[in-house]
C-alpha cells in the first residue's frame, strides 16, 4: 500500500490510519449531520440548495457510513 516505506513502516501507517479511520466513523453519527451541514453551509436552506433534498442527503451520509464500516471491517 506503501511501497517506499520500509515493511515496519507500513505496519505503522496502517495501524494509524485504521485507528484514525474508526475514529472517524464513531464521529460520523446521524444525529450529528445537521449541525455539521449548517457548520459547513451556514443554513440548512443552503445545503439543500447545494446538496439536494434531505432524502438525498440521508442517502449519501449512508452510503459513506456503510462504505467506511466496509473498510473498516476489511482492515
Amino acid at each position: 500500500m506503501y511501497p517506499h516505506y520500509s515493511g515496519k513502516q507500513q505496519e505503522s501507517l496502517h495501524f494509524v490510519l485504521a485507528h484514525y479511520a474508526a475514529q472517524i466513523v464513531s464521529e460520523l453519527d446521524r444525529e450529528k449531520l445537521p449541525n455539521l451541514l449548517e457548520l459547513n453551509y451556514q443554513s440548512a436552506g443552503d445545503s439543500m440548495a447545494e446538496l439536494g433534498s434531505v432524502a438525498e442527503i440521508s442517502e449519501v451520509f449512508i452510503g459513506l457510513q456503510g462504505y467506511l464500516y466496509l473498510r473498516k471491517d476489511t482492515e
